[in-house]
């Protein structure tokens, strides 16, 4: 499904759950490490949405790009807790910047 773009105010999203996949590539583009954590979406904002995740109760700053979820179970690989039909999901990869020349 097409990207869904989270404006200002509006609310139809406020609530709603989202499953979050980031993976973290070195320089090169390989793989370091993948984090996946999910909860509801508490504000949008022009730039970014914040998120309260439900692990940790910690406000977390995303870019405002979703998409809408199957419905289904989703299992996270770390720690193997099964999301039962989120709502929406984001996944994005953060790549390392290559190192400067010396």
């Amino acid at each position: 499904m097409p990207p869904i773009r989270i404006h200002p105010g509006d609310d139809r999203f406020i609530g709603k759950s989202l499953l979050v996949g980031i993976t973290y590539l070195d320089s090169d583009g390989e793989f370091i490490r993948q984090e996946q954590f999910w909860g509801p979406i508490a504000e949008a904002h022009k730039n970014h949405i914040v998120m309260v995740r439900n692990d940790t109760g910690e406000a977390v700053s995303l870019p405002p790009e979703v998409e809408e979820a199957d419905p289904g179970e989703y299992r996270l690989r770390s720690t193997g807790e099964v999301v039962v039909d989120p709502d929406y999901l984001a996944k994005w990869e953060k790549q390392e910047p290559a190192p400067e020349a010396a």
